[in-house]
């Protein structure tokens, strides 16, 4: 006996939290892999379960929940809060000793002691705090920190304030344990827990580079639907966002090593939904051959679908961030005046 279809779901509330999880990574798709890496085995077992069993759910319910979520993210919203309330989770099913070692990797920089962390953390960054300090206490750190590295944070320092840490450090006797212990205590307490909240990711970051993975017409659904509950959280997505178009900012060099890196089919259907400004400026980086010969081609496709259109141009801003990754071309970062960085 046929087994009767499921209902839509037409109502978010009628769902648990494993199956919105479940919704949004299928209206993501196979490009959000990487979300379900980040998973352990109970947590994909459970969602997977709900995806399974989840059947038909209305495009206004999909909707619905990724705008909901991507508000919450842009406006700072977070399930945990901060680290202590982290950590108090983390002590609720983990050893103290796995915990710790956890938290000290949230907290900063890679390395097994303070101070080797210390070492792999930006001069400048390290010389702007440093420079509250007293100088006998810059001159403990410094002494505790490779020679090279000290160097440069000596001259990212101002230059009254380092030559008398250098004197300091010209006297320094050796320092009692405690004060190190309080010292190092400082630092993290202070600094490393501080540098790891602000240079986490920003949240219209992450939801620009999710919704850089929608076709077209999902994006600009979502976009306008966000619009009307989050104007502001919508305008910094969009500016973030790179998009087809933005490839107009690329330089001829970078323009010309993106038309080696893409297969020549995917290129004419890209190209085809361009704007007349766009498809002139990659003809321009041809040669008139290579030119004709694509022009040719495009013309002979005749009608084509606006979502193969969408999967052709997502490709080649894949493989544009893939070779900006390389260091290969550079991109605008969508967030300074100029639009590249030589």
């Amino acid at each position: 006996m046929a087994r009767e279809p499921k209902r839509m779901i037409e109502d978010p509330n009628r769902l648990s939290g494993p199956e919105k999880a479940a919704v949004i990574l299928l209206a993501l798709g196979d490009e959000e892999h990487k979300l379900w890496e980040m998973m352990d085995e109970e947590e994909i077992r459970e969602v997977s379960s709900a995806m399974s069993n989840l059947g038909n759910v209305s495009s206004k319910v999909v909707e619905k929940l990724i705008v909901d979520f991507a508000g919450q993210m842009s406006s700072g919203g977070s399930v945990m809060g901060s680290f202590e309330a982290t950590q108090r989770l983390l002590n609720g099913f983990l050893p103290e000793g796995k915990v710790e070692t956890i938290m000290e990797e949230l907290r900063g920089p890679a390395g097994r002691t303070m101070w080797d962390k210390l070492g792999n953390v930006n001069e400048v960054v390290l010389a702007n705090y440093l420079k509250n300090e007293y100088p006998q206490t810059v001159a403990v750190v410094l002494s505790k920190v490779k020679g090279e590295h000290a160097a440069r944070v000596l001259a990212a320092l101002p230059e009254d304030f380092a030559l008398e840490v250098v004197m300091r450090m010209l006297r320094m006797e050796p320092v009692q344990r405690e004060i190190l212990d309080k010292i190092e205590e400082t630092l993290r307490t202070e600094f490393m827990s501080n540098l790891a909240r602000t240079s986490k990711r920003d949240s219209h970051e992450m939801m620009a580079d999710i919704f850089n993975n929608f076709d077209r017409q999902t994006e600009n659904r979502f976009l306008a639907s966000l619009e009307e509950r989050n104007r502001d959280s919508a305008e910094k997505i969009r500016a973030l966002m790179f998009v087809f178009e933005d490839l107009s900012k690329l330089d001829p060099g970078s323009i010309q090593t993106l038309l080696r890196a893409v297969d020549k089919d995917q290129l004419a259907l890209a190209l085809k939904g361009a704007s007349d400004s766009l498809r002139d400026l990659f003809f321009s980086n041809m040669s008139e051959r290579a030119a004709k010969i694509m022009k040719d081609d495009m013309a002979a496709m005749g009608p084509v679908r606006l979502r193969d259109v969408d999967q052709a141009q997502q490709a080649m801003v894949a493989a544009a961030k893939d070779l900006a990754a390389k260091g290969e071309i550079m991109i605008a970062d969508g967030g300074g005046d100029d639009e590249l960085i030589y």
